[in-house]
């Protein structure tokens, strides 16, 4: 579902950001402060918590560089769009949209979730060598 967003829309209202190391911690944490950080703000947890989990996960397991960490990002706009963002340093390591479904047993299903719980998601490259995969989230105005 792609919708346009105005320059004067987009204006960050809240923003958070922390680096994590790329380890299965490192997610677990990032989902953590994630849901701390949206309690803070008012926000609703889900399907925000589900969304960071998936995206920290895949970073930590195929973003990892030794000795490189990864990058969460929460970011509110005045309109209520909850954008977010994890950086990792393997830019040439790129989820593809619309993949193939995954078989019984296998992994490969978080990306698939992130698609049916956000209303838009996608990959940004750079700053070299890194990509941030992003989603955003329609919470509604805010006051």
């Amino acid at each position: 579902m792609k919708r346009e967003i105005t320059a004067a829309s987009s204006v960050p209202h809240l923003h958070y950001s922390v680096p994590l190391s790329a380890t299965r911690r490192g997610a677990r944490l990032a989902r953590l402060l994630a849901a701390e950080r949206l309690e803070c703000w008012g926000l609703p947890l889900d399907p925000a918590r589900l969304i960071v989990a998936e995206l920290a996960a895949n970073a930590a397991r195929h973003g990892r560089v030794p000795g490189r960490g990864f990058r969460l990002a929460l970011t509110v706009t005045a309109c209520g769009v909850l954008r977010i963002e994890v950086t990792d340093p393997r830019g040439e390591s790129v989820p593809v949209r619309g993949g193939a479904v995954p078989q019984p047993g296998e992994s490969g299903y978080g990306l698939l979730l992130v698609e049916e719980e956000a209303e838009d998601w996608g990959v940004l490259p750079g700053p070299f060598p890194c990509k941030t995969v992003w989603a955003e989230l329609r919470l509604g105005p805010l006051r």
